[in-house]
């Protein structure tokens, strides 16, 4: 593709560090950030105590697992500052999620956790091939969820031009992308997609775009979606991880060199992966949920905090700081069908396998006299050579015998004409679950 390797001068020291040297910090920063909870959050000092655990009791770094879990219903239970270790006239920033599931999930910042912050959304873009002086379109919505902020702030700091766009408005999307010519597009994935799709209704071709690198996150996908993307625009498109309660994004990244996982920069987190049913800590190499805990933080410390992404841990190649695999499903996204489990990541790949389909889909389950039904909607694409209802009848037959192979039960399938599955602006909605839940 198009985006070089960072000159390995320009890396932080720590990302080529020793893994002893690496651990060192870890502990030391581990013991702050457990105590600096424990002294300040009310949730924490009563459920490490509720756990007969105390502070001084983190000697080594496998003691981390002596500690409580925590999760995104404490910060809600606690809302709005219940959370905070600092008093909120040091907090200069606030983010929040929606709260359409309840109250939000506030989280907060001081200058300090600002700056670290948006050194490591630099640390990250520099190791996706992004360096001073290029340009850089921000596609994420601007608001009180930290995708836009985080990654406008991160490449500032990395010297970079900034057009905070934010979501929507197709038609202006496309007119910047063409008159201010971005080297950088940062979006999820999914809209990177439909910006493609609308390129080619406006009759532009997205490779002669001047688009090189995609950041691209805050939705679980593919190495098929990513090699969609690359061949419609012809970059590289990388994926950043984070979430709000923990950061935001740039809590781990790929790199450009290798695309072959997201290095979590474990100066500022330390990762565990556990059994998402027992919560036993799982070995390294083997699939869970993952667990963070912040090493650095100041406002809004999180110990063991339960991420619901399901992924696993693996060894540091372009950098010496271990990788997650890519996030390709969460744990409370997984769809559970006549006692199956199944996840929309599992489907999206039996779609990208038909070069007659687009990555445009929807999952619907619906349940009548106890018998539940998957239905996979997806669309073909602009190109591929037909559009006739018998046709697009045929592909359906074809991709429920896959699915039913890939999955181990019968779907229901419906190819629709290009542009009938509904595409989003931010975070893509992928399961419509119709089924009555006592």
């Amino acid at each position: 593709m198009n985006a070089k390797a960072p000159s390995k001068d320009l890396l932080d020291p720590i990302e080529n560090a020793s893994r002893d040297e690496i651990s060192a910090l870890q502990l030391e920063r581990l013991k702050w950030s457990v105590k600096h909870a424990y002294d300040n959050v009310e949730h924490y000092k009563k459920s490490f105590e509720e756990a007969g655990v105390h502070p001084d009791d983190i000697k080594t770094l496998s003691d981390i697992s002596k500690l409580p879990l925590s999760s995104k219903k404490h910060v809600r239970d606690n809302y709005p500052f219940g959370m905070f270790a600092v008093p909120r006239e040091q907090v200069v920033r606030i983010h929040a999620s929606s709260g359409t599931t309840g109250n939000p999930t506030v989280v907060g910042y001081t200058k300090k956790d600002i700056e670290s912050w948006s050194d490591l959304v630099a640390r990250s873009l520099r190791a996706a091939g992004a360096k001073s002086g290029q340009i850089a379109h921000i596609a994420f919505g601007y608001g009180l969820r930290t995708n836009a902020l985080g990654l406008h702030y991160g490449a500032e700091k990395l010297g970079c031009t900034v057009i905070p766009m934010s979501g929507g408005q197709a038609e202006k999307q496309l007119q910047l992308i063409n008159d201010f010519k971005p080297d950088i597009i940062m979006v999820t994935p999914s809209y990177m997609l439909s910006l493609a799709d609308m390129m080619k209704r406006n009759g532009m071709d997205p490779r002669d775009s001047s688009i090189k690198i995609g950041i691209h996150g805050a939705e679980p996908w593919t190495y098929a979606m990513r090699d969609e993307i690359e061949s419609l625009y012809g970059i590289d498109a990388l994926d950043i991880y984070g979430l709000s309660e923990v950061m935001g994004p740039g809590v781990a990244c790929e790199c450009v060199e290798d695309k072959d996982g997201l290095h979590i920069w474990e100066d500022h987190f330390y990762p565990e992966i556990i059994d998402p049913e027992t919560g036993e800590v799982l070995p390294n190499g083997e699939q869970g949920e993952l667990v963070l805990t912040s090493l650095t933080k100041e406002a809004l410390p999180v110990i063991r905090f339960r991420t619901r992404d399901l992924t696993r841990l693996m060894p540091g190649t372009s950098r010496t700081m271990r990788r997650i695999e890519r996030i390709g499903a969460r744990s409370d996204d997984m769809l559970i069908i006549r006692g199956r489990n199944v996840f929309p990541s599992q489907i999206e790949e039996v779609i990208l396998q038909d070069k007659r389909l687009s990555p445009h889909y929807s999952l619907e389950v619906t349940q009548h006299d106890r018998m539940e039904n998957l239905m996979v909607m997806a669309e073909v694409r602009p190109d591929a050579g037909g559009f006739g209802e018998t046709f697009r009848q045929e592909i359906a037959t074809d991709l429920a015998r896959r699915i039913k192979i890939s999955v181990g039960f019968s779907v229901s399938t419906k190819v629709l004409p290009v542009d009938e599955i509904e595409r989003s602006m931010g975070r893509v909605k992928r399961i419509i679950d119709l089924r009555t839940h006592d």
